[in-house]
């Protein structure tokens, strides 16, 4: 077998484990009545989270470890993207009684 060979059949499944394991996902997490719903949620690198604001008055998802701070005014949406592993707490600096959790793994 020649080189060439032998990288096009090594290359072949290098290129399916990189396409299978690109599956970021967009979560949905809903503000109304003061609240986020819901309020913990698990996620992996790379997915999208997505605020919609369902309430009249603008709020914030602030991370308490700096990672993101979203103002989200009425009836609209933000989002991120999750670039790192672990436990964020959040909460809306506009009304702290507000909070949510983000469990991010690989």
């Amino acid at each position: 077998m020649g080189c060439g060979t032998v990288g096009r059949m090594l290359g072949a499944p290098l290129l399916v484990v990189m396409v299978g394991s690109a599956h970021a996902e967009a979560i949905q997490i809903r503000i109304e009545n003061l609240a986020f719903t819901p309020a913990q949620i698990s996620a992996h690198l790379g997915d999208t989270i997505e605020w919609m604001n369902a309430d009249f008055v603008a709020h914030t998802a602030t991370a308490r470890n700096g990672a993101w701070d979203v103002m989200i005014p009425p009836n609209t949406k933000k989002s991120i993207v999750l670039r790192a592993e672990g436990t964020v707490d959040y909460y809306c600096k506009l009304h702290p009684n507000m909070t949510g959790q983000v469990m991010v793994s690989k």
